[in-house]
Parts: structure tokens; C-alpha cells; sequence
């Protein structure tokens, strides 16, 4: 881990004495990941204080370092390209479970209290490798019956015009992002599992969430113990087949806490848009969760009455489907700034 010190947006800082805060990286290894889970009770590798800022690395949701070298092989691709760091967590890391993510973390910020909130700000992220890796299994997935095996696929990279290589004819622009960044849950909810997203964000797998873009997750730890991983080169709503284009990321983010402001579900904003989000193993309890949230948003931060905000949702804001396949589905509804004149 490095620290140095920056210059920071004072703008929104709601802790921060000054422009200034610390800058971090913090590099995976096997004392600085959790393996499958997002847990109040986890011990932080890095404490920082609201408005510092963290280069963190991640690892993927790929195979395992010997599944994953053979793949590579099959598709002309170097096993040098898997980072060291991979192999050694695989190797050593033995606390595992309930879920199957290795997440970055957790991160302490030191002002983070129950009934807080944290704004992350995502503003930077680093594609690390030449090449992303889509699975599908037995059983999973959102169409089990129809695809009966597994199935993994390499897909090449160009990091300098941002391609992914699908397969003769088929390429995808590359839309980097986090599938998984979330706090701790409430304490009594154990070691949460980190395949649903919750309360505590966790694996959203949510497309938008690219650099640019802010989350606002609420608090409901001391710390609020931030961990980030499941890189995505990009992804369709969705994500049917229960992965998207895997691959190690780094990102870089910023964190402020906002004192006192009790948020239920998480939030995000990117440039030209605010998203509300729902979650629950029912679609349409999630998109009920959704869209009310995007109510209670447009009520409490536009001040609009509940009948406009309803009727503003129906005729000016998406609803979409954020993914299928985590346990939780997941919904989120998009409202454009553009609406806002502020006349």
C-alpha cells in the first residue's frame, strides 16, 4: 500500500477539513481479499478517512488458474498474462465462502457510522489483461434446461480501441466496470453470501456503474468495510447466462461519508442520469422495489408530490432489468438530468 496526497473537489465532502485527502493503492494478495462474502465483522486491510482516495486491483469471477491457463493456450494467449496474484490467492487463501467472488477488501473509512451514507465516486478503471472469459454452467444461468453443460469462452481484448473480439464478424465496445462494490450488511446477517445484492449493494452487476459514475450505499457498520472485485470488460442487460466478460480490473475511487442520511437502498448518479435500484428473488417485487424507490428520490431530492413523481416515473424514466442470474434479480430505473431545467 502507497499513500501520497492529492488535490480533491472540495464539492460534497462532507467530512473532509480541507481539499486535501490521501491517496492509497491497495494491491490484491491473499491478506487483502475476501473470498465470497461481505461481513460487519471483517477485519480491514486499509483504513482511510472521507475524502481520500484508493487505487484498489481485483481479481474475476474466471476459472481457476489451471482451467484458466488451458483456455488461454486454446486461444493463443500466454499463461503470463494471468496475474501472480491470482495464483497465489487461489493457492493460499483457505477462508472461503458462502459465495465464490474474491473481493478487494474491505476498506475502512473511518468516519463511516450506522445510519450514514457513502458516496463512491468511480473514477478511474483499468482494463489489466488482454482478455475477458464468459462461463456458464449446470443449473445455472437463466435457462438451466436449455444448456444442460458448460461452457467457457475466451474473448480477446484491444485495450487501445477498447474491443472485446467476440468471434469472426462480432465485436463489442468495451464498457469497463465493477460488478460487485458494496459495505458490510447489518451485523446480523452474518457473513452475507456475495453472489445477491442487497441493502449493502454487493454484486449489482449493474452495466451502468462504469467510471464517471457515483454510488451512494448506505451504512450499517462502523467503517462501512468497502470491498470491490467481479470485473467486467462489459456486459448485456441481464447477464443471462450467469457471467459476463470476467476480467481483472483496477479501479479507482473516492470515498465521502455523509452524516445522518439514513438511506434504505442504494442509490447511483452517472453524468446523465439518477438510478434507483430494487432487488429481490422475485422480478416484480424487485421492479416494485425499483420503481418506488425512484419515487421516494424524485419526492425527497426534486420535491415532487408522490402523484408526480408517479406519473413523471411512467412517462420520462426506464425501468431495466439489471441482471437475472444472482439469486436476487435486479432492476434499476433511470431518470435523465436532461428533464431538470430548473426553471
Amino acid at each position: 500500500m502507497e499513500k501520497c496526497l492529492l488535490l480533491s473537489a472540495c464539492l460534497g465532502l462532507a467530512l473532509a477539513p480541507s481539499c486535501y485527502g490521501a491517496e492509497y493503492t491497495l494491491s490484491a494478495s491473499p491478506t487483502t481479499v475476501a473470498w465470497g462474502y461481505y461481513s460487519a465483522k471483517a477485519k480491514p486491510v486499509l483504513s482511510i478517512h472521507s475524502g481520500d482516495t484508493v487505487r484498489v486491483e481485483t481479481s474475476c469471477a474466471c476459472p481457476p488458474p489451471e482451467r484458466l491457463e488451458q483456455l488461454l493456450d486454446q486461444a493463443g494467449i500466454k499463461a503470463t498474462e494471468i496475474p501472480q496474484f491470482y495464483r497465489d490467492v487461489h493457492e493460499k487463501v483457505t477462508d472461503k465462502g458462502p459465495g465464490g467472488h474474491i473481493l478487494t477488501g474491505p476498506i475502512a473509512i473511518e468516519e463511516a457510522e450506522p445510519g450514514d451514507v457513502l458516496e463512491v465516486r468511480i473514477l478511474k478503471t483499468e482494463l489489466n489483461t488482454p482478455y475477458a472469459v464468459n462461463s456458464f454452467g449446470v443449473g445455472r444461468g437463466f435457462l438451466p434446461d436449455d444448456f444442460p453443460y458448460s461452457k467457457n469462452r475466451v474473448i480477446p481484448l484491444d485495450r487501445e480501441k477498447m474491443i472485446a473480439h467476440f468471434a469472426a464478424g462480432i465485436e463489442i465496445p468495451l464498457h469497463p466496470f465493477f460488478g460487485s462494490m458494496g459495505v458490510a450488511p447489518p451485523e446480523g446477517a452474518g457473513r452475507y453470501n456475495s453472489a445477491p445484492p442487497w441493502m449493502h449493494a454487493g454484486n449489482m452487476d449493474n452495466k451502468e456503474l462504469v467510471a464517471g459514475t457515483t454510488l451512494y450505499i448506505p451504512v450499517h457498520a462502523k467503517g462501512a468495510l468497502f470491498e470491490v472485485g467481479d470485473g467486467h470488460a462489459g456486459q448485456g442487460n441481464g447477464e443471462v447466462d450467469i457471467t459476463a466478460m470476467e476480467t481483472f480490473l483496477t479501479g479507482t475511487f473516492q470515498f465521502i461519508v455523509h452524516k445522518e442520511q439514513h438511506l434504505l437502498w442504494p442509490r447511483a448518479e452517472t453524468p446523465t442520469s439518477y438510478i434507483a435500484m430494487g432487488f429481490n428473488e422475485d422480478l416484480k417485487a424487485a421492479t416494485e422495489m425499483a420503481v418506488r424507490n425512484m419515487i421516494d428520490f424524485l419526492v425527497t431530492e426534486k420535491h415532487l408530490s408522490r402523484d408526480e413523481a408517479y406519473a413523471l416515473t411512467s412517462v420520462a424514466i426506464d425501468v431495466d432489468i439489471t441482471q437475472l442470474v444472482d439469486g436476487k434479480v435486479g432492476v434499476h430505473a433511470m431518470c435523465p438530468k436532461a428533464i431538470f431545467t430548473g426553471k
